[in-house]
């Protein structure tokens, strides 16, 4: 019978964990999550890459509302923000009846920017889209840091990320 209780002792002892295997296994588990967190962190040029696809296709929808409304509708940036605007009354205003044409902030400000054919070196930088399906070709580029990507349209409604 002391066998019996002693049989248990050991039983019981080899079915849980020691302090030594539940630390290792916390210590990997912080490995894996901080390189999770890492790589989940993007660079500056993911983050520009990304604000451009973001910008392009709002360009493209705003020279889509231009025509839908028969108005001119512009996006002007500078190095801190974006946001759209509508031409009624012979003055700009901003566009606030959506949440799409909302202003929107950079999260890595300042940007540099710049615009070719541009109207003008000041910022804000301003695009403006007719009513009409034809606009201009232009070349937005986005910098940060050593870092640029540019988004370039053709005037027949095609923007394009590089």
């Amino acid at each position: 019978m002391p066998t019996l209780v002693r049989g248990r002792n050991e039983d019981a002892r080899r079915a849980g964990f020691t302090l030594l295997e539940l630390l290792v296994v916390l210590v990997i588990a912080g490995i894996l999550l901080g390189a999770v967190a890492i790589n989940a962190m993007p660079d500056d040029r993911q983050w520009l890459q990304s604000e451009a696809q973001r910008i392009a296709l709002l360009l493209q929808m705003a020279r889509d509302e231009a025509i839908v409304r028969n108005q001119p509708v512009a996006f002007e940036v500078d190095d801190y923000r974006y946001r759209f605007l509508i031409r009624q009354d012979s003055q700009w205003q901003a566009l606030t009846d959506d949440p799409v044409w909302r202003e929107r902030e950079f999260n890595r400000a300042p940007v540099q920017l710049s615009l070719s054919p541009a109207a003008s070196k000041r910022l804000p930088l301003r695009i403006s889209f007719g009513h009409e399906p034809v606009d201009k070709a232009f070349l937005l580029i986005l910098g940060l840091g050593e870092e640029h990507v540019s988004v370039q349209a053709d005037g027949l409604g095609n923007f394009q990320v590089q």
